[in-house]
C-alpha cells in the first residue's frame, strides 16, 4: 500500500515585509500570505488528493495556512493535530528585531552564522523575558523543560524528526494522506530527514511559502517518489 505524505510551509507573515526574526512570535499571515494558502488549496484540490488527517504548530500563522488550504480543498471536515513541536525555529533574543539592528549590533557575518551555520544557536532569551515560550499559556501544559529559549537548526532538525517517528509516522502508516503544515525550518528539517541530507545541504534549502511537495512512502514508509507543486 502507498502513501501520501504533503509538506507545506506556512505562507508569508506580516512581518515579512519588515524583515523582522519572526520564530515563536505569533503573528498573523499578510495578504499574500493568504492568497500563497489558498493557491496551495487550489492545486492540491486539482490533484485530487483526499486528505485523511492534517498537523500544524501552535502559531496562528501555520494554523491559518492550514484552514485556507483545506477551505479550499473542501476538507474541513478532517481530524487537525497541533503540535508546538512544528513551530518555527526559536530565534532566542533576536525575535522581533530586525536583520538590520542586528547586522549593525554584531556584525553581518555573526547574523549570518546565527541564521545558517548548523549547531549554532543564538543569544537566548532570559527566563523572565515575554519571548520565553514558558510564560506563554498556550504552553503551560508542556514541560518547561522542553521549551526552548533559543534554537540553532540543529535542534530544530532533532525535535522534528523525534516527532516525525514518534507521532507522524504511525499515523501516516494507519492513513492513506497526511498533511504537516508546518514553518520555513521545520519544514526544511522534515525534508532534510526524509531525503537523507547533510547538515551542510539541509542549511541550504530554500523553503517556499505555501508551497506543496507531496511525498510518496512505499508500505515501509521510504520514500518511492517526492514532486513539488510549485
Amino acid at each position: 500500500m502507498e502513501h501520501t505524505l504533503i509538506l507545506v510551509s506556512a505562507g508569508e507573515s506580516e512581518w515579512k515585509t519588515s524583515d523582522l526574526f519572526t520564530g515563536w512570535i505569533d503573528v498573523l499571515l499578510s495578504k499574500q500570505g493568504v492568497e500563497e494558502a489558498d493557491l496551495a488549496g487550489r492545486q492540491l484540490k486539482r490533484e485530487k488528493v483526499q486528505l485523511d488527517l492534517a498537523y500544524t504548530s501552535y502559531l496562528k500563522r501555520g494554523i491559518d495556512t492550514l484552514n485556507h488550504i483545506l477551505a479550499q480543498m473542501d476538507q474541513e471536515y478532517i481530524p487537525v493535530v497541533k503540535s508546538w513541536k512544528l513551530n518555527e525555529r526559536h530565534y532566542g533574543a533576536l525575535e522581533g528585531i530586525s536583520k538590520r539592528q542586528t547586522a549593525e549590533a554584531y556584525g553581518a557575518d555573526q547574523v549570518q552564522t546565527w541564521r545558517r551555520a548548523y549547531d549554532v544557536e543564538p543569544p537566548a532569551v532570559d527566563e523572565d523575558d515575554d519571548r520565553n515560550p514558558v510564560l506563554d499559556p498556550r504552553y503551560r501544559k508542556v514541560d518547561p523543560a522542553m521549551l526552548p529559549r533559543t534554537e540553532s537548526i540543529k535542534d530544530v532538525s532533532d525535535r522534528v524528526a523525534a516527532y516525525y517517528e514518534e507521532t507522524i509516522v504511525p499515523s501516516v502508516r494507519e492513513n492513506g494522506a497526511v498533511l504537516v503544515c508546518g514553518h520555513s525550518n521545520s519544514i526544511r528539517a522534515l525534508i532534510g530527514y526524509l531525503d537523507g541530507l547533510k547538515d551542510e545541504e539541509i542549511t541550504k534549502l530554500e523553503i517556499a511559502p505555501a508551497s506543496p511537495r507531496i511525498y510518496t512512502l512505499g508500505d515501509d514508509l521510504s520514500v518511492q517518489g517526492v514532486r513539488d507543486l510549485f
